[in-house]
């Protein structure tokens, strides 16, 4: 099947469905059964106790209406401070095994959202954006998080809780019990009108909030760019247009929500009114004891506390409802087909492979308008090219295309004499490298951070990749040296250190081919200059592709070509560039003038 007649692939990560969602949370319960019942068993024990102290007031009513003695009062006394006291134990109990199950849950959850995009083939991370993707993994997961410790337990106890005092009313009579049942019907349709129409509306507020998180993101990762283009306005205006678009629906969702608090008051106010008429009628007709008509309202009343708790918090519930089916979608996504790559290139000449793209055109899924439009370009072994232009005009898309990610709708991406879409993953990453702005220092000492690129390398080998970026003065001066544990809850690397590591993984690579994706986008005016230095001594050598932030390191390729919607207008040397006074010329004074 050629590219053109694949199925399209949605343009956001994929979404469950409720019912999926649910079998997911029953299978994961499944796997920890005894303390999944122990939380069920709890949570019942104490609903009954709470409920039992109501049915023995009406115990005590009756009994000083017949006269019974004092002594029998106060052991029922004693009995309902002691079911009071044990229902106390038992609720908060079961609200511990609830919170445990959830962040069991939630942990299972999080691993495999993350092992899901972690395995994503890099062009559908891409084509969705990191918005979606980020908000899933961040967002989203806090979300549910805040859901399992507040209203997963709330929900729950309050739902227990209502069956039991629903039996108990029973319990006291079968028409109060009736009387009761009839405000069932105004809650069924007052939940019949919201869920429907708040599942939707609660994915679509996190949809906003992705598309805010991508405006965002977009915009502070090209700033340089987005300036020496002035379009700042423009950004600014996305990103007011996507907040307003979020405030907008946040506002929709609390005033529907109060239009469903609406709707449950009035099926409370019927439910209370039938009891209290059905009690009287029962005890002018000398059919119920005054204890029993007593309880009934209180037992009904009693559901009031667990009901407007489940409504107070169901805006919680239902925002780690539409949390749990977008993280439960992406365990759905396709990962990649990792086979072994050929791998043996990566030992070759790092001089024997140009790079040649031809003809190429490139289009996300589900859009009609192409990113990339014949695009024709080459860098010869060894030598390297800039890639300048405005944000929007194709660079990174380009550059993850150069690297492996994703395939041409036409046109073809050749390293040597290895076209790109004949190779997986694997085998495009012995041939090519590639480093973007989003550079990561994981937890851990530095040299397993450094062994990431070269599992077998020797600490001498190490530290001769630091060097050659610059960075081995100061992980001389570390407490331990190659051994100083970094990242989080380790010693505090700036920016500039940072890609220092960064590109020392990339010199550990050896892949013939560097694409270099705006990486030292991040650094300040003082560590721009240095980090430039690292970066053209880690690509000595090597065919390299820039996409250039900063106009001085385009000026240091050996040629520097221009893309505007998609397309090469410009392609040279700088001075031929500048001389040529076209759009290349126009960034360049911009630039010098913002410098």
């Amino acid at each position: 099947m050629s590219a053109t007649d694949a199925p399209v692939a949605p343009a956001t990560l994929r979404t469950a469905t409720g019912g999926e969602a649910t079998a997911w949370v029953v299978a994961h319960c499944r796997r920890a059964p005894w303390l999944t019942a122990s939380t069920v068993l709890t949570t019942v024990a104490g609903a009954a106790l709470q409920v039992l102290p109501v049915l023995l007031l009406g115990q005590v009513v009756d009994g000083v209406v017949e006269g019974e003695s004092r002594s029998v009062l106060v052991t029922v006394g004693v009995l309902m401070g002691a079911a009071a006291l044990l229902g106390a134990v038992a609720t908060a109990l079961s609200t511990y095994l609830i919170g445990r199950l959830g962040a069991d849950l939630l942990a299972r959850l999080r691993e495999g959202a993350v092992r899901a995009v972690l395995g994503m083939p890099s062009a559908r991370v891409e084509q969705v954006g990191r918005g979606d993707v980020l908000s899933r993994v961040g967002d989203d997961v806090a979300v549910l998080s805040r859901g399992i410790r507040a209203a997963v337990p709330t929900v729950f106890s309050a739902g227990v809780l209502v069956v039991i005092a629903t039996v108990g009313m029973f319990g006291l009579d079968w028409r109060l019990g009736l009387a009761g049942a009839g405000a069932l019907p105004a809650y069924a349709l007052a939940l019949r009108w919201y869920l429907p129409r708040s599942a939707p509306l609660y994915r679509k507020q996190r949809a906003a909030q992705a598309d805010r998180a991508q405006a965002l993101i977009s915009g502070l990762n090209g700033i340089d760019t987005v300036r020496a283009y002035r379009l700042e306005g423009a950004v600014r205006e996305k990103v007011t247009e996507e907040s307003w678009r979020v405030r907008d629906l946040g506002v929709e969702v609390f005033r529907f929500f109060g239009r469903f608090v609406g709707r449950e008051n009035r099926a409370e106010f019927i439910g209370l009114v039938l009891i209290i008429v059905v009690g009287y009628a029962l005890l002018e007709a000398d059919a119920a004891s005054l204890g029993e008509v007593s309880a009934a309202p209180l037992m009904f009343h009693r559901l009031f506390t667990p009901l407007g708790a489940i409504m107070f918090t169901f805006d919680e519930a239902q925002k780690s409802g539409a949390s749990l089916t977008r993280l439960v979608g992406v365990l759905g996504e396709p990962a990649e087909d990792r086979l072994v790559g050929d791998v043996s290139v990566a030992q070759a000449d790092p001089g024997a492979y140009p790079v040649t793209v031809e003809g190429l055109t490139f289009s996300y899924p589900g859009s009609d308008e192409p990113v990339l439009r014949e695009v024709n370009l080459s860098i010869p072994a060894g030598g390297s090219l800039a890639l300048v232009g405005a944000t929007g005009a194709g660079k990174s898309t380009l550059a993850a295309l150069v690297a492996g990610t994703g395939t041409p709708q036409t046109g073809s991406v050749r390293i040597g004499s290895q076209d790109l879409a004949g190779l997986d993953e694997a085998g495009a990453r012995a041939l090519v490298s590639i480093l973007t702005q989003e550079t990561h220092v994981f937890s851990g000492p530095l040299a397993e951070d450094l062994r990431l690129a070269a599992p077998g390398a020797s600490d001498e080998r190490l530290l001769d990749a630091l060097r050659t970026v610059g960075a081995g003065e100061w992980v001389e001066l570390l407490p331990d040296g190659l051994n100083t544990m970094v990242g989080e809850g380790g010693e505090r690397l700036d920016v500039t250190k940072v890609a220092q590591i960064a590109l020392a993984r990339l010199v550990l690579g050896r892949a013939p081919v560097v694409v270099l994706d705006e990486s030292t986008a991040e650094a300040g005016s003082e560590g721009a200059a240095e980090l430039e230095r690292a970066v053209l001594a880690a690509c000595s050598g090597r065919t390299t592709l820039f996409v250039a932030h900063r106009l001085t390191q385009a000026m240091a390729a050996d040629r520097i070509a221009v893309l505007s919607e998609g397309r090469v207008v410009e392609e040279g040397t700088h001075g031929e560039l500048v001389a040529l006074g076209g759009q290349y010329a126009r960034l360049w004074r911009a630039w010098r003038e913002g410098s």
